[in-house]
């Protein structure tokens, strides 16, 4: 059955890295829940979700600028830059003067995004310490949301960006032995490993951690040894990100 062209057009659009929007949506909405949510939050949701598409269309200029032997192929991708790069600024330039702080936010956001760019100019974009540098500005985007609605950064938003940066770059790891490393055994092992770890890391600072913690490092151990749908790692995965700020803000209600 053929597509209509507006589902062709919004296929080219829209970036196909399912398993980003949780780790783009979780950290800044928990911050939201943590710090308080502040009409700006509205602002900052969109924003960063352009900023995101905008930044995987350069990428995948860059890429298929060096790579590609049809000089069309990169070509598609400058009108999705330019209208995510265009709408993203209309959302940015009202956040910027109204909190000018949010420009060091983004500052400090740049060196990752430079690796990611580095990555994709090398055609090696799914490579492990690709995945993790991006992993780390999303996380940091907790810290922005909290302190868009708090006015403050304090011990307890550093405790659960430091808890997302644990989970997130866990995914990155279980993800790639359930699809692109499925069956190499020393992946899974580190895998296994690092979950085991970021158990004992999620519990030294918050004991209400323990729980999803847990639940990760069984579903890092046990999943990857069997054939699972990839929709079904998908579903998991949804599931997964739910779990860390709902743990996260209960800890916050019951222990102050």
């Amino acid at each position: 059955m053929s597509t209509s062209p507006g589902r062709r057009a919004l296929r080219r659009w829209i970036p196909n890295q399912h398993g980003a929007w949780a780790m783009l949506v979780v950290p800044l909405l928990t911050g939201a829940l943590l710090g308080g949510f502040d009409g700006w939050h509205t602002v900052l949701l969109p924003a960063w979700l352009l900023a995101y598409c905008a930044a995987f269309h350069a990428q995948q200029y860059v890429r298929l600028r060096r790579v590609s032997r049809n000089p069309r192929a990169p070509r598609r991708h400058l009108a999705p830059l330019t209208g995510f790069g265009a709408a993203f600024a209309v959302c940015a330039v009202p956040l910027a003067v109204a909190r000018p702080w949010l420009l060091i936010a983004a500052l400090c956001a740049a060196p990752f995004f430079a690796v990611n760019i580095g990555y994709a100019y090398r055609n090696k974009e799914r490579a492990t310490v690709n995945g993790i540098a991006a992993v780390v500005p999303a996380c940091g985007m907790l810290l922005v949301s909290y302190r868009l609605g708090s006015g403050t950064v304090d011990s307890g938003a550093w405790q659960a960006a430091a808890a997302c940066l644990l989970y997130f770059t866990g995914t990155v790891l279980y993800v790639r032995t359930m699809i692109r490393e499925r069956g190499n055994r020393t992946f899974r092992v580190a895998s296994a490993v690092y979950h085991g770890l970021a158990v004992v890391a999620a519990v030294s600072l918050d004991p209400w951690l323990a729980v999803p913690f847990v639940l990760y490092f069984v579903r890092a151990k046990a999943l990857p040894t069997r054939r699972v749908p990839v929709a079904v790692v998908g579903a998991v995965e949804v599931l997964c990100s739910v779990l860390l700020p709902a743990f996260l803000v209960c800890g916050r209600l019951f222990t102050g």
